[in-house]
């Protein structure tokens, strides 16, 4: 892979904090934290519950405000857009994944992967069709194109979950515990997954509390207390077997 340090920074956090008031009570989510995402780079965030993970994420992904601070995505201060602006910029700009897959239960696996398309009022219908059948040969579910999520594995519903984040084809995809669920072997799919997006340009950025899988993204960045503690980078993250996944 090439080193990430060759692209400007695509997510910048400067002195980012949040405080959450509950009546006289007062509870720090983050505190002052500044750090930077780049393109092509597959970063686990790492800590125990409360240590301000999700916290983190919604700042990234314009759900929630910081009390403090500022978010820019290339080039882009994003908590300064217009509600109505920060949707569309959300539905061009972000892949969300889950921990629970929110997949549509009526739906087949390919309907699923066509909605986001639908929604933005992106491609016609052929080319929504066709891209969706794509994004699903390349999480390896071609073949189950058009069997409904309760027929389908965890793993192969969170790798269908991966295929509808990326329909519009945004730059960054946001994971939240997207193994949560899943076997060992299929979160092993799920990282491979996630490494080949990294590696195709995407800005990857997973939310987890297992640090030993963590371990196998290339950046690993570790919260306490609503802080960045640790940051780790490795030039090659340990191998993932033979997950048996298509690039």
């Amino acid at each position: 892979m090439p080193d990430t340090n060759q692209f400007p920074p695509f997510i910048k956090l400067l002195n980012l904090s949040k405080i959450f008031q509950a009546a006289s009570m007062q509870f720090i989510a983050l505190s002052d934290i500044t750090t930077d995402f780049h393109q092509n780079e597959f970063t686990a965030v790492v800590g125990r519950s409360g240590s301000g993970k999700s916290t983190l994420m919604n700042m990234i992904t314009g759900i929630d405000k910081p009390t403090s601070g500022r978010v820019i995505v290339n080039g882009i201060e994003i908590h300064s857009l217009p509600e109505t602006d920060m949707a569309k910029w959300r539905g061009e700009n972000l892949g969300i994944v889950f921990q629970f897959y929110q997949l549509i239960p009526v739906l087949s696996l390919l309907e699923n992967v066509m909605l986001p398309m639908q929604i933005a009022g992106k491609f016609s219908h052929t080319e929504r069709l066709d891209r969706a059948q794509k994004l699903l040969n390349k999480v390896g579910l071609q073949k189950y194109a058009q069997k409904r999520p309760y027929m389908v594995s965890g793993g192969q519903q969170q790798s269908t979950a991966i295929a509808r984040a990326l329909a519009n084809d945004p730059p960054i995809l946001i994971a939240d515990e997207p193994t949560g669920n899943l076997s060992s072997g299929e979160a092993e799919k799920i990282f491979n997954i996630f490494q080949t997006l990294s590696s195709s340009g995407k800005t990857i950025i997973m939310v987890t509390h297992d640090e030993d899988l963590a371990k196998r993204a290339r950046r690993v960045l570790k919260l306490v207390d609503g802080r960045i503690v640790s940051e780790k980078r490795q030039a090659s993250p340990p191998s993932l077997g033979n997950p048996e996944v298509k690039p």
